[in-house]
Order: structure tokens, then sequence, then C-alpha cells
């Protein structure tokens, strides 16, 4: 299978197809749901396939991540929208931001890589979820917002292996690949 089509894949259950082996990976705190029913703020990871759009990651942290895709350090007053009815709705901004923003530059590491997927984002579908990146877990591997989180180094593996084009499918289907 070429880079460029590349899909991981990643199941309920907290696991993560990765190079012909099963990974741990965490969730959203209310599990995968159908897209369709995808709310703002309801916890849940979008079931789909979601394309690996950017990198982006904490320079003063790490050095670059070895990847083929698109990467740009975060800036300290770099920001996701997460309002709705705002034209930013699911888009960077600068902080401060007249509306509602999650901070990228976080004092914890989860933030220290995020892979931006391509979920609501062409066009953007005001309410319908935002900010659902691949980021780094917690130790204990609890539950995100809605995005997919892995270990640094498989996280970094995934990087490593992906080119544009490259996927990540989440399935509520627990019988895996």
């Amino acid at each position: 299978m070429s880079s460029e089509s590349l899909t991981f894949s990643a199941f309920a259950d907290g696991r993560l197809w990765l190079q012909r082996r099963w990974i741990q990976c965490a969730l959203g705190r209310s599990g995968v749901i159908a897209t369709p029913l995808k709310r703002e703020g309801d916890g849940a990871t979008p079931a789909g396939v979601w394309t690996l759009r950017q990198v982006l990651w904490r320079a003063d942290r790490m050095p670059r991540p070895a990847t083929r895709l698109s990467a740009a350090p975060i800036e300290h007053n770099a920001g996701w929208c997460d309002s709705r009815g705002d034209p930013a709705y699911n888009r960077p901004v600068r902080l401060p931001y007249p509306a509602s923003a999650e901070s990228l530059w976080r004092d914890d590491h989860l933030y220290d890589v995020i892979v931006v997927l391509g979920y609501n984002d062409a066009p953007v579908n005001d309410g319908a979820g935002s900010a659902i990146f691949l980021h780094l877990a917690r130790p204990d591997y609890g539950p995100t917002e809605g995005c997919v989180a892995l270990s640094t180094p498989h996280l970094l593996e995934v990087l490593t292996l992906a080119a544009p084009g490259a996927r990540l499918l989440v399935s509520s289907d627990l019988s895996g690949a």
C-alpha cells in the first residue's frame, strides 16, 4: 500500500491498527458516534474516514516531527474557534479571539503534537463539532473531548509513515481489521 493511500484505523474499544499490530488509543469520553449525530461539546469522536491535513507542534518542546505532511510550529497565541455561529468556527484563530476558542498552546503535553483531521472542514457545518484532532494521549489514556489520542512514540511513528492523502478511519465496529 502506498503511503499516499495509507489508512490508520481506530476502533471504539480504544485500539488502533498500525503497521500490522494493535496499539492503544484514547477516544472521546462519550465514545464513537455516527457523524450526522455529532454535535459541538458532546465529547464524542465522529465515525468516518478523515484525511490527515496538517501537523502542528510545540517547537519549544520538541524538534519538527519527521513527516511528509505539511507542518508548522504552534505559536503562543494559536487557538481554534469552537463558537457556533462564528465565521471562524472550526478554524484556526489568533488569541485573544472575541468568540470562544480553544488554546493550542497548553501547559500539559497533549498538544505538543497535533494532526489536524479533515473533519467538518469542507464545508464547515456549524455546530457539528470542532477541533477534532489526532494528538498525544494522557499517560493513563484517559478520554478526550472527541479527538483520537496516541502515545508520543506511536503518534511520531504514524507521522513518519504518513504522506499527503493519508487517512484515519474511526469506527464504532469492534470487529477490527
